[in-house]
């Protein structure tokens, strides 16, 4: 626990930083650096809207309401798939790992890049993700190791995000969205093309859900306090009610924590009667008054969920189902969002 204490304050302080990339390029040497993803290639692309991928799909229960528009685009960076703990591939992610892609595919981009498909064209690209026991080294070089293939990751979705700017973008509205590890790399990308930067004026959100985000992190960005504000930052962690995890307790700060429910600071606790859906194990069904939520000390809390099943779900760590809870809540609200951006840039 200590040394996973250790490696988020460091996390924090390089995150927003510089590039650590000639930094840790001596020190983490099982995989090559020189070998950046080819962007060009759809291949390298979880999700993107010239291919048929599964972020495109739509719960069955809700296909009839389904009224898809061009309002923004979505850079979506999922979170981490490879899980292995024999780590096949060292500390990296290969992008010729097809169990890696298929498990990517099939569930972070199903069930989390797809809420953002009625709002606009969904990006997320492949990179070469930081293994799970990234986050929980155990000795020194492991932390070394750890810092080493976030740094590669990061490089990895910045070039991609370099690659949809030059070639897609053409100065449409940018909706940023990630989780966990997704989320650790999407505050560098936010830190370094957004804030107090001329693509700021193309933000219309950024979901940055899953990791601690310090308000201090940042200049000009801010968290949203409204449900259609725009040009600012949504986040939350979501744990069981009356659960805080040891290492939240240690944070010196308070994260932001944006309620998915009301996307209002000044309501933080609502009904789970208000939640319009979640979509959980069984993609094709959308499950209402699954979830409520409200704000506690930088995390977000909810009663144990209701569900058919939920008897043998016992964890008090929601992490894995941040947006799940609130999936038809998101989706409104990042079209919310969207419609408010394009009527302040009309008049």
């Amino acid at each position: 626990m200590r040394n996973l204490f250790f490696l988020s304050v460091l996390l924090i302080a390089f995150g927003c930083g510089k590039s650590n990339y000639a930094t840790y390029q001596p020190v983490y040497a099982t995989i090559n650096w020189e070998e950046q993803p080819d962007y060009s290639q759809l291949k390298n692309w979880a999700a993107h809207p010239l291919k048929i991928d599964p972020a495109d799909s739509i719960p069955a229960s809700i296909v009839k309401q389904h009224k898809p528009k061009q309002l923004a685009d979505v850079f979506f960076v999922h979170p981490t798939t490879y899980l292995d703990p024999e780590m096949p591939n060292g500390w990296s992610a290969s992008l010729k790992d097809i169990a890696v892609n298929i498990k990517t595919d099939y569930t972070t981009i199903l069930s989390q890049a797809s809420i953002f498909n009625e709002v606009g064209k969904v990006y997320a690209p492949r990179y070469r993700q930081a293994h799970i026991k990234s986050y929980y080294p155990i000795t020194k070089l492991d932390t070394l190791n750890a810092l080493a293939a976030f740094e590669l990751a990061y490089q990895d979705v910045k070039s991609a995000f370099d690659f949809y700017l030059a070639n897609y973008n053409q100065g449409k509205p940018i909706i940023i969205a990630s989780h966990s590890q997704g989320s650790t790399h999407a505050k560098r990308l936010l830190k370094e093309y957004f804030d107090g930067k001329p693509l700021s004026k193309q933000l219309v959100s950024a979901y940055i859900v899953g990791m601690a985000i310090d308000p201090n992190e940042f200049t000009n960005l801010k968290a949203c306090t409204k449900p259609t504000e725009t040009g600012c930052i949504c986040a939350w962690r979501t744990y069981k009610e009356g659960y805080i995890p040891e290492i939240i307790l240690k944070e010196k700060f308070n994260s932001i924590v944006t309620n998915p429910l009301s996307w209002d600071s000044e309501q933080v606790s609502v009904s789970r009667k208000v939640n319009q859906g979640a979509v959980l194990y069984n993609f094709k069904k959308v499950i209402p008054n699954v979830a409520a939520a409200y704000n506690h000390n930088g995390v977000l809390w909810t009663p144990k969920p209701k569900f058919f099943g939920n008897i043998l779900y016992n964890t008090k760590n929601y992490h894995i189902a941040d947006y799940n809870l609130f999936y038809m809540s998101v989706r409104k609200n990042a079209m919310d969002r969207a419609l408010q951006f394009s009527n302040n840039a009309a008049n």
